[in-house]
């Protein structure tokens, strides 16, 4: 076996001790170690992207020991692209709030806060390449408790009842997932994912177990729909993300919710498979609230005078697209999905990074009111911000124009209504994005001066330089070398 084929579990256990070593360090030392383990994780999961794409995809069996006992990571090209992209955003959201963390959390809160990134990226990790259904709730159960303890450790009022809110949504979502989880072991007998879907599709072929295995997928997908916040179980958002600090905001929203989507593709794809989930009519409701979600949180969003929760309930919206997609019942509708949840982590995690820049430079303020001119004074945060709202809206060139172009094309190709529906939503919700998106623009553009800011002794951090620079690039890369990417995903999904 080739080192290569090892990294993904050294990844994870390397996440999983850096947590601990990071949680015994004063903050400077916990952050370098932060910073290093998630280059290194990224460095090792692009070797794995190269293997994979010339080699094929492979499963790794832990300690040699078969199903029903065993445990297996699957590793595919479509796994190794994510992982990639997420460490990438990880970094860079890290590197860019940096400067922050030492203000909004207390000094000896600070090792604990990168302890819980360090677990949130194991988290990520795992649910992306692991085959084994407790693992991925294990995990799930992780990944929650490291993003509430990112929503408050900015210890405020505000940070306290949103993180409040985000548990109680998010284990409400926990035990549904694993309430059909733990009737899916009892059908089948199996916690592997091909083992059960072997067995899943030997009792559709008889008609055995129709009612349990029907309640077990619609527990798993109402489940994780309210971990990700799809509407109308959006409720936690806004809050946790507008009131974190910066670098927790810009990966609760790009990468987080992202991990429970892509863990219910491999629920519909590699455990019931995807004609079992057409036959019960899922992807119909999925479609209907992903269309709701895209409308009603852009429309939320025009009456938005805070810049943050601006860009928090453009989230709702955001995710409202890559249901739509995954409910369109198309291939394409998937790689839309998919190609739309690394357009949205990479332009999202820079408009909050943005934001912070714009508010430094007005008081601190996140009012629009006092925003004005705020793109003049912080010129770097104001063309992140710029290409981030282009990317949102669908302006050529940028991410998110790719992926609504995506999207048009898995509408063309959709059965029944859903054309229509579809296309018209497109439309809408650019017209909404737009209306929002370029009110912000112009008021960070309209020249006024700020008392509070001394234009002569003010630099921008560095970190937060470079950060939204790569992000530019990022979001320009997505949005003009995309080809390689959709046939990337693709072909993931062809083998997944």
């Amino acid at each position: 076996m080739s080192i290569i084929q090892n990294f993904p579990l050294f990844n994870i256990v390397m996440s999983l001790m850096s947590g601990v070593i990071s949680s015994l360090l004063p903050r400077r030392q916990a952050k370098c170690v932060s910073l290093a383990l998630i280059g290194a994780a990224g460095i090792m999961n692009a070797c794995v992207l190269w293997y994979v794409s010339v080699h094929g995809q492979y499963t790794y069996m832990m300690g040699h020991f078969p199903a029903p006992w065993g445990n297996e990571i699957r590793v595919g090209v479509l796994e190794a692209v994510l992982a990639v992209f997420f460490c990438a955003i990880m970094f860079l959201s890290l590197l860019g709030g940096e400067r922050y963390l030492d203000t909004d959390v207390e000094e000896t809160k600070a090792n604990l806060y990168y302890t819980m990134l360090d677990l949130m990226l194991t988290s990520l990790l795992a649910l992306i390449y692991t085959n084994d259904m407790f693992t991925a709730y294990v995990f799930v159960e992780i990944n929650t408790i490291a993003a509430g303890a990112l929503i408050m450790s900015r210890n405020n009022g505000h940070t306290l009842v949103a993180a409040t809110k985000y548990m109680i949504m998010s284990l409400v979502g926990s035990g549904l997932l694993l309430l059909g989880l733990s009737i899916l072991y009892d059908v089948t007998g199996h916690l592997l994912m091909v083992n059960m879907h072997e067995q899943i599709v030997s009792y559709a072929q008889t008609g055995e177990y129709a009612i349990p295995l029907t309640v077990a997928m619609a527990l798993m997908s109402v489940g994780l729909a309210i971990k990700s916040a799809l509407f109308p179980f959006h409720t936690w958002l806004p809050d946790a993300y507008a009131y974190a600090t910066p670098t927790s905001a810009a990966i609760l929203s790009s990468l987080v919710s992202k991990g429970y989507i892509f863990l219910l593709f491999k629920i519909f794809y590699r455990v019931f498979g995807f004609d079992f989930v057409l036959d019960h009519k899922v992807t119909n409701l999925l479609f209907a609230f992903g269309v709701a979600g895209m409308l009603m949180g852009s429309v939320v969003a025009i009456y938005q005078h805070d810049v943050r929760r601006l860009i928090a309930f453009s989230s709702i919206a955001q995710i409202g697209y890559i249901y739509m997609g995954i409910g369109l019942a198309v291939p394409m509708g998937t790689v839309a999905a998919v190609f739309h949840i690394m357009s949205h982590a990479a332009s999202k995690s820079m408009l909050f990074i943005a934001a912070k820049g714009l508010s430094e430079v007005s008081g601190d303020s996140k009012d629009f009111a006092h925003l004005r001119g705020s793109g003049l004074r912080n010129k770097l945060a104001g063309v992140a911000f710029s290409v981030g709202a282009f990317s949102m809206v669908g302006i050529p060139l940028f991410a998110g124009f790719t992926s609504k172009v995506y999207f048009a094309e898995a509408a063309l190709t959709a059965a029944g209504g859903k054309l229509v529906v579809a296309m018209a939503a497109l439309a809408v919700s650019t017209i909404l994005n737009a209306i929002y998106f370029i009110r912000a623009l112009i008021t960070i553009y309209t020249p006024k001066e700020c008392a509070d800011f001394d234009a002569a002794s003010y630099r921008i951090p560095v970190t937060m330089a470079v950060a939204l620079v790569c992000f530019i690039v990022l979001n320009l890369f997505l949005g003009t070398w995309s080809g390689s990417i959709e046939r990337a995903i693709a072909t993931g999904l062809g083998t997944f």
